[in-house]
């Protein structure tokens, strides 16, 4: 949806440029609103947008720069040269953007939903901490407010199916998308890879079939040199399929998750337990008592300007 260049502020503070390919159509006042509300959250897992461009049909946003590669690279591509990501980096990663999506969700109001959360979107800097980025396709939503749209943003693979059936758009969307990046990492798969088997082309059936056959251990990634213990994985493996569960009420909200990922306890037994539906997927068993629904989250931890920058490919 855009091209990324490197340029540099006057002051010398190093910064990436995306050029919006397209602007949807969104008209010039709603574009500004958008981004100057975005432009306010502040969390130490999100690039920070310090900036935006807009001169006639054209968009550009202003973001910090980050140095590190994204987790895509690290998982398939450019930065694998240096190592493979130990499983200990990629829970921090993952964890880090839990926390950062939990504030989006449920520490600011209107909330944010994302709506693009892929892993080539996960910058990861010097310290191996997640900084969510790309916030080009980003939507305010009231409380309790869902969106409906006819076109559907996004990238394939990471969807929501009820966001590409119906244009339904609320936070669940990006807890399905996450869901699916959790298990990208989990495995070292692509979510969608043409050139494997035909019941492994997509991640989240494989998964979901791995996990129903008893074959749970097979799934991790063959290049983290220090496998996870069974605990580690077992709950990493429970995390992610409840957030990609076809119900999109019953996903968690994304400070469960973070509590998820962050905790040493067994997942209640209701949560341990999967079935088979009709489709023959997988599906988490929710608690019996649904204390889940009405947990109080954690809030994580917790005006740009229109900017000028030299920048280059």
């Amino acid at each position: 949806y855009g091209v990324v260049y490197r340029g540099q502020l006057i002051n010398g503070t190093p910064v990436a440029v995306k050029k919006l390919l397209n602007n949807l159509g969104q008209a010039e006042k709603e574009f500004r609103v958008e981004v100057e509300a975005i432009g306010h959250v502040r969390h130490k897992n999100l690039v920070r947008l310090l900036g935006y461009c807009v001169e006639g049909t054209q968009r550009m946003l202003v973001y910090e720069y980050v140095n590190n590669g994204n987790l895509e690279q690290w998982l398939h591509g450019a930065m694998s040269h240096r190592g493979s990501l130990t499983w200990e980096a990629r829970v921090k990663i993952l964890l880090g953007t839990a926390k950062a999506l939990a504030y989006l969700h449920e520490a600011i109001e209107p909330k944010v939903v994302h709506r693009d959360i892929k892993s080539s979107n996960i910058l990861i800097d010097d310290d191996f901490d997640a900084k969510v980025s790309d916030f080009g396709l980003a939507k305010l939503l009231g409380a309790g407010k869902s969106h409906v749209t006819t076109r559907v943003m996004g990238t394939f693979g990471y969807v929501a199916p009820e966001y590409a059936n119906t244009g339904l758009l609320n936070e669940k969307s990006d807890i399905y998308s996450f869901g699916v990046v959790l298990l990208e990492a989990i495995t070292g798969r692509d979510p969608v890879d043409y050139g494997r088997p035909a019941n492994e082309v997509n991640l989240v059936d494989w998964l979901k079939m791995m996990v129903a056959s008893r074959r749970s251990e097979e799934v991790v990634d063959p290049t983290i040199e220090t496998r996870p213990s069974t605990r580690a994985l077992k709950r990493a493996l429970l995390t992610a399929l409840r957030c990609v569960d076809p119900d999109s009420e019953k996903r968690p909200k994304m400070g469960q998750v973070v509590r998820m990922l962050e905790s040493d306890d067994p997942i209640p037994r209701g949560d341990r337990r999967s079935k088979h539906n009709r489709g023959g997927s997988t599906e988490m068993d929710s608690q019996r008592d649904n204390n889940s629904d009405t947990d109080k989250s954690d809030n994580p931890d917790s005006k740009p300007s229109r900017s000028r920058a030299s920048s280059s490919k």
